[in-house]
């Protein structure tokens, strides 16, 4: 019996899916697995890496029937002979900031890609930089020129080196203040609301015209889950939101006003908590909104 050796496993930011590497005296195989919570919801999906035995004429049925990772047959392999095993020192897991799909590089250059679209259909979806023609493991990756998914990766990758340094979030901030601020006046509360963690996130509140408004900052950063899969084309139109709440100022208190943001709070990580999206007609419950406010309607 082949033993496989657990070589790589990274968490996404919300510890929903978990992105492991895995490698026996046959094959490495990348995958992307639902944790507990998501298990009974979404399939394991998986990627081929690379043959560490000489790749095979025909399909690998003798595995299969083992239920193990099969070995590539050669008319789908960019190399025919043995590879090197990987070095887990030099394997990186990226997650899409959508978090749920990720790549892996290895020694800085691009290995495969799971797409995270990928999770909400039953059909596996996965692309390698050892394989040539499409097959039932994975499709060939190629390169940013040829393959969508190559060149988002790399883009994925930048937006990760960027948002590192740490100067990202005063442009954002600046950006979502400005127009908040066009629209409804000046601040006059400002709550942080990502307690120090990634992505920075926060609440500004403002008067206008006898109404408190209270919107959120930072959703914007990241794109949400499913969007990709179920709008396709017009995706770039509900990737990303901010959530924003009105209250006429005759109803609403100083006690209540902390109430709604811890609310608002409340809401800030459910895309990616839940792997799911928000929109027009979404209808949010919150056991800490104060009395009648305990709804909210997504308009």
């Amino acid at each position: 019996m082949t033993y496989k050796s657990l070589i790589a496993e990274v968490h996404n930011q919300q510890r929903t899916l978990t992105a492991i590497v895995e490698q026996d005296a046959r094959t490495a195989c990348f995958y992307i697995w639902p944790t507990d919570l998501f298990r009974s919801q979404y399939a394991v999906r998986g990627c081929w890496l690379r043959n560490l035995l000489p790749a095979p004429a025909q399909e690998d049925r003798e595995a299969m029937e083992q239920g193990i990772a099969l070995l590539l047959s050669a008319e789908y392999c960019r190399n025919l002979e043995a590879e090197p095993e990987l070095d887990p020192a030099r394997l990186q897991v990226l997650w899409e900031p959508s978090d749920d799909g990720a790549a892996l590089w290895y020694y800085g250059q691009l290995l495969a890609v799971i797409p995270g679209w990928s999770l909400y259909q039953d059909k596996q979806v996965s692309f390698s930089a050892g394989c040539i023609k499409k097959n039932r493991l994975t499709a060939p990756l190629g390169s940013a020129s040829t393959n969508d998914y190559y060149a988002r990766a790399e883009q994925q990758r930048q937006f990760w080196r960027e948002w590192h340094d740490g100067s990202e979030w005063d442009k954002v901030q600046q950006d979502l203040m400005a127009c908040y601020q066009a629209r409804f006046g000046e601040s006059v509360k400002y709550y942080a609301i990502d307690q120090g963690s990634w992505p920075p996130m926060a609440i500004s509140r403002h008067w206008h015209q006898g109404v408190w408004y209270f919107l959120t900052l930072g959703m914007s950063i990241r794109l949400m889950p499913q969007v990709d899969y179920l709008f396709d084309d017009l995706a770039p139109q509900y990737r990303r939101i901010e959530l924003g709440m009105a209250v006429d100022g005759e109803v609403m208190t100083e006690g209540n006003a902390v109430q709604i943001a811890s609310a608002l709070a409340e809401f800030v990580h459910l895309p990616w908590a839940r792997l799911t999206w928000l929109g027009e007609g979404h209808t949010l419950a919150s056991e800490v909104a104060p009395v009648g406010f305990d709804s909210f309607f997504g308009g």
